[in-house]
């Protein structure tokens, strides 16, 4: 196992060291550069994020400006070094976990992704646990019922909550509940309300939790199908195999077989790709829902920082989710050993 696990950690270097190269190579032909939108600030030509239909203004704009001022701006922004020196300056400092510091928002990227946390580990932890404490119970209720009026109720549902996109059930949840045109229930927008801080602690979570029941609902009625169904196929697949037929015949009550027998099988699949499903929860935040619900999130610093041009931040960021990434992969692949002793990782001598 030991050995296992250092191949997989020795691996994730260059795994790691792949996706920042091929990225890094495609920003450095990506035009309307950090430089370039300077240019056009300081021409009077708008702010950084309108990068689209002012590209090719920037490379045009840049051409009435002195060449010695052009060489600071990209001084300052650390251009005037060579691709490949910059590259590894960078990497250097992200293997001290240093993500560098943002061109636009002047702080640190790793400042920065500790402020958006809050807004994408709301969404992210209770989207998690909404999904996984609802879809295994209804998985296994159909699983056990395959076929009857309650299977196929459920079924319909789910799927047509899965085809429904999630910000258009946000927008509808808006217009509905949040006083677009109905009813004015829930809050329109933020974490938290702008008094937060002046109420007391039973009623800052009861506010916090208010503020979370529609974008969190947009969220979650989508990911119930895939769990549900998925749970549903594997207990259904185990119910049939030899094992339970022979559990049976020894009088064993359907209760014991199905929560001591195949309950442990079936859930190898499902707790194996916990720990990634876990993780990722938190940083993979929904641009449109944190847009729709005014959530200042992961999700939205990352388009803002591919429309800004802000590298620091579009390389700092990546480099940090796909490190998580490799993580949960290896964290995943070691849960099958221990839900399942039968696997082993080291081949016999």
């Amino acid at each position: 196992m030991a050995s296992y696990i250092l191949k997989r950690l020795l691996l994730m270097i260059p795994t790691l060291f792949g996706v920042m190269l091929i990225t890094f190579v495609i920003t450095q032909f990506v035009p309307g550069g950090p430089v370039e939108q300077l240019i056009h600030q300081m021409k009077g030509g708008g702010t950084g994020g309108e990068a689209s239909g002012a590209t090719t203004s920037f490379y045009r704009g840049d051409k009435g400006m002195d060449e010695e001022r052009i060489a600071k701006l990209k001084a300052l922004y650390g251009f005037d070094k060579p691709a490949h020196e910059r590259f590894w300056e960078m990497m250097k400092r992200y293997a001290a976990f240093d993500l560098g510091e943002s061109y636009f928002h002047h702080q640190s990227v790793s400042q920065l992704i500790v402020s958006k946390l809050p807004v994408s580990i709301s969404l992210g932890l209770w989207t998690f646990f909404i999904v996984y404490l609802t879809s295994i119970p209804l998985g296994v209720a159909k699983a056990v019922r395959d076929g009857s009026t309650f299977d196929l109720v459920t079924s319909t549902v789910i799927l047509v909550g899965y085809a429904i996109p999630g910000f258009l059930l946000g927008i509808m949840l808006l217009v509905l509940l949040g006083g677009g045109s109905f009813w004015d229930v829930f809050p329109l927008r933020g974490l938290v309300s702008d008094h937060w801080a002046t109420l007391s602690w039973p009623s800052r979570i009861l506010d916090y939790l208010w503020h979370m029941v529609l974008p969190v609902t947009a969220s979650v009625v989508g990911g119930f199908a895939v769990m549900t169904m998925l749970t549903k196929n594997s207990f259904i697949e185990e119910i049939r195999k030899q094992y339970v037929l022979t559990a049976r015949a020894k009088g064993l009550s359907e209760n014991v077989v199905l929560y001591k027998h195949v309950f442990r099988n079936a859930m190898i699949p499902l707790v194996t790709g916990f720990p990634a499903a876990f993780i990722g929860a938190f940083f993979t935040g929904s641009l449109l829902i944190e847009t729709i619900f005014s959530l200042d999130g992961l999700g939205l610093l990352s388009y803002e920082s591919v429309l800004k041009r802000d590298y620091p931040v579009v390389l700092g960021t990546l480099y940090f989710y796909t490190l998580l990434g490799l993580v949960a992969k290896l964290l995943s692949d070691l849960s099958y050993v221990l839900i399942d002793p039968r696997i082993q990782f080291e081949s016999a001598p």
